[in-house]
């Protein structure tokens, strides 16, 4: 049974911050309160999309001497890799580089891992091929921080390698490689932690490029369409820097020359000129990120670099196909994980399972479906004959990656961030593994009530929600999602006028609604459904408010979150 989820809605305003935000309306001054600015300057900052801090990329530990070797590189003809992981994160980073060095003059090239042939990250025989292949400069995009050993090997191998990567690092044992540019570093004094790996690519695009010139501009202002699908995609916090990029990013995806994109914009019947952070959370993104969980994610590189209208059309088909593959795949395999882990103890603290038959790239899609579903750790690994590799999702209360540090002796390889993290085990060691994971989740869990929390702004009367409400305010919080959520309220005591389903299976939930003034709402609940079958009279709701359009007809409505019963009634 799916956990009941605690609402939680945020004090008021304090008469301070609403006296300096007095120059917007009341509704966003509760908002923008919420959200951390409680004056005028740093609020209208936040609205317009304008950074906040020094973004000089020069702040970054090791950028110089990047850039200088990357110079020097060009320079001297050499042959330069750019080693991007299997993620939408790691593939429009690599795409972004090869552009921006291609611009100056490289001979670059995009190298992008087999997920089933050679796992995450750097590999050896990898770096042995690029090196054979006359290769003397590699440079690692969103991935290469936990990989000591292997820029050990490039070391020996007379190979010049630079890493460039936004996962956690361990700071007592980072590469040795030429230069190491990570934010998050010991010692960096980049204001900003969060830019995913794309957002550190084109800090290093910045760096080589400079933005003085006109023609610098325009080149670094083509890349922004890549940012903005990367950190979408990769989860990063829509907030600081990432806000601005990926702001800057939607309006040059509305006005892209870039023929994969409208390719792919076209298979999954997105509207570019009206795209933003959603389309490509839940449509752009899981395409781009299907080459590389079924196949390999060299389709998704070629589309986005593609300048041949065909072969850009023929690749985005292909990706549509394999994402439609991918998501029967995932059901399935959530299905059958599911019955594992309630079968085993259905009130864990940490969800585990593993199979030889599981798929290693949807994995982490099936431990996602199981933390959304049950509010638990979950982990969900694909067994093979002597390692199983893992894929690992995360709740607030519990930080995943720091529980792996924890098991590192048992551990080949590890990493992530606080919400996701893969490994790599051997599997004599993997019983060890499940047994100090699930107690480590018990130690840090038992006693914790695990509830989902929402957080809406305010409470609200219906009649509050007008079209003007959106038009004159929660438009400017996009783009929003992971780390700045969609503006939402919490509507009481509200009178059910009509229910019914919708979807396929009747997942989805259509409601009539009317407040205390008689004026009546629409509202939508994605996978609501079962709601119909007991629907009280009366609800409180907890919901976002926002346009629909269809057949060119633009209406406001509500799209319920969840709903309880009224209290009191």
């Amino acid at each position: 049974m799916k956990p009941d989820k605690h609402w939680n809605v945020p004090p008021r305003v304090t008469p301070e911050a609403d006296s300096a935000l007095s120059a917007f309306p009341p509704l966003l001054r509760q908002i923008l309160f919420n959200r951390g600015f409680a004056d005028d300057p740093s609020a209208r900052a936040f609205l317009r999309g304008e950074p906040n801090i020094n973004t000089d990329p020069f702040q970054m530990t090791g950028m110089k001497t990047a850039v200088e070797r990357i110079h020097a590189g060009i320079q001297n003809r050499e042959s330069i890799a750019i080693y991007g992981d299997y993620d939408v994160d790691g593939v429009t980073a690599t795409a972004l580089l090869v552009e921006a060095l291609k611009s100056l003059g490289a001979d670059a090239r995009g190298y992008i891992p087999n997920r089933f042939e050679e796992g995450y990250g750097l590999n050896n025989n990898a770096l042995e091929e690029l090196k054979a292949d006359g290769v003397s400069l590699v440079l690692t995009v969103d991935c290469g921080i936990r990989s000591p050993n292997e820029a050990a090997h490039a070391r020996t191998l007379g190979l010049d390698l630079i890493i460039s990567d936004h996962h956690h690092p361990d700071d007592e044992n980072l590469p040795a490689a030429l230069a190491v540019i990570n934010p998050k570093q010991r010692g960096d004094i980049y204001p900003d932690k969060d830019l995913a790996g794309v957002g550190i690519a084109y800090k290093i695009a910045e760096a080589l490029l400079g933005n003085e010139e006109k023609t610098s501009l325009a080149i670094l202002n083509s890349l922004l369409d890549l940012v903005a699908l990367g950190t979408v995609a990769d989860l990063a916090p829509l907030v600081g820097e990432n806000r601005v990029l990926v702001k800057k990013g939607l309006r040059q995806m509305q006005q892209t020359t870039r023929q994969g994109l409208f390719s792919l914009a076209a298979v999954s019947e997105v509207t570019l000129r009206k795209v933003n952070a959603g389309h490509i959370g839940f449509m752009l993104g899981p395409r781009l990120n299907a080459a590389g969980r079924l196949k390999e994610a060299l389709a998704a590189f070629e589309l986005l670099t593609t300048t041949d209208v065909f072969k850009a059309g023929e690749l985005a088909q292909q990706l549509d196909m394999q994402n439609r593959e991918r998501q029967r795949i995932t059901r399935d395999m959530q299905t059958r994980a599911e019955e594992m882990v309630l079968s085993e103890d259905p009130d864990a603290f940490l969800f585990f399972a593993a199979h030889e038959s599981f798929n290693p790239g949807v994995v982490g899609l099936a431990a996602s479906r199981l933390t959304e579903k049950y509010y638990r750790p979950a982990i969900v690994a694909a067994a093979g004959e002597e390692e199983t590799r893992g894929s690992c999702r995360s709740i607030p209360e519990f930080h995943i990656t720091d529980a792996l540090d924890q098991c590192a002796d048992l551990l080949v390889r590890h990493g992530g961030h606080a919400a996701a993290a893969g490994f790599t085990v051997r599997n004599e060691n993997l019983p060890a593994l499940v047994a100090r994971l699930k107690n480590i989740a018990k130690e840090k869990l038992s006693g914790t009530e695990l509830k989902p929390t929402l957080t809406a702004d305010a409470e609200v009367d219906l009649s509050e929600m007008r079209p003007e409400v959106y038009e004159k305010g929660l438009k400017y919080l996009e783009p929003t999602g992971y780390g700045n959520r969609e503006a939402a309220f919490v509507a009481r005591n509200v009178k059910v006028k009509s229910s019914r389903t919708v979807g396929a299976d009747g997942k989805h939930l259509k409601l009539s609604v009317e407040d205390e003034k008689g004026v009546i709402h629409d509202s939508i609940g994605f996978r609501l459904g079962d709601w119909h079958k007991s629907m009280p009279k009366r609800v409180d709701l907890l919901f976002t408010y926002e346009p629909n359009e269809y057949n060119g007809r633009i209406t406001y409505q509500l799209n319920l979150k969840d709903l309880k019963p009224a209290t009191g009634h």
